[in-house]
């Protein structure tokens, strides 16, 4: 099983050979390390504890539990099959991944603030005619029984700062000198924020890319042409 934590960057393009552009997110993927194994019957599930990041200082059991290390994210990924051996200290790095790979990805959504039920859930809100002056009313929240409104109604309220989960996205491309992942679309979080990436075992045709030197290479001749035609 592949998985590792992150730090997101921003979103960029990476052009294919047939001169596709992919949209992309880049992703400072590790370097992380193994805290903890837990392994059952003395734990419930099986899973692995990597640290990332780092901090200056801890509190005595943060630092008791770490053995000398200094990292600001803990974070658990539990395992598929009990027989996966993975060792306390032992590195994880981007270099894990590779192109093609698809990968879920677990980030912390962007905060929205109070927001009413058509942004919040999608309501299609009340008609813009006969005799409606509330467009965006909630509407009925409940019946005459049992005389109060039944929790998980949805209706207004604070949205955003939850984990949000994106599955199914292709990994195009990876700089394992600088421990970048390039994953397909859109990841949620902000800049800077952490994010979870795990591989769901599948894997599809990787892109041809575009190393960075062609497409500078490309951008001047096209340049080049731009400028000889103005000329012209």
């Amino acid at each position: 099983m592949k998985f590792i934590l992150g730090k997101k960057l921003n979103m960029t393009k990476v052009f294919t050979v047939d001169g596709v552009a992919i949209p992309a997110t880049v992703i400072l993927a590790g370097p992380c390390k193994v805290i903890a194994v837990k392994t059952p019957p003395k734990d419930e599930v099986a899973s692995v504890q990597l640290g990332f990041g780092s901090k200056k200082k801890l509190n005595k059991p943060q630092a008791g539990h770490q053995k000398g290390e200094k990292f600001q994210y803990l974070r658990e990924f539990r395992l598929r099959e009990e027989k996966e051996e993975f060792k306390v200290g032992q590195s994880v790095l981007a270099s894990v991944f590779e192109a093609g790979d698809q990968v879920s990805v677990v980030g912390v959504m962007k905060g929205r603030g109070f927001t009413g039920a058509m942004k919040r859930h999608g309501f299609h809100g009340m008609p813009a005619s006969h005799g409606h002056n509330r467009p965006k009313a909630v509407g009925s929240i409940g019946s005459r029984f049992p005389q109060h409104t039944l929790k998980g109604t949805r209706m207004a309220g604070r949205m955003g700062g939850h984990n949000v989960t994106v599955k199914n996205l292709t990994v195009v491309d990876i700089d394992p000198a600088q421990n970048l992942i390039f994953v397909s679309g859109a990841v949620p979080g902000t800049r800077g924020g952490l994010v979870k990436i795990s591989g769901t075992g599948k894997k599809k045709e990787a892109p041809k890319l575009y190393s960075a030197t062609e497409v500078k290479k490309v951008e001047t001749a096209q340049k080049k042409e731009e400028t000889t035609e103005a000329n012209s």
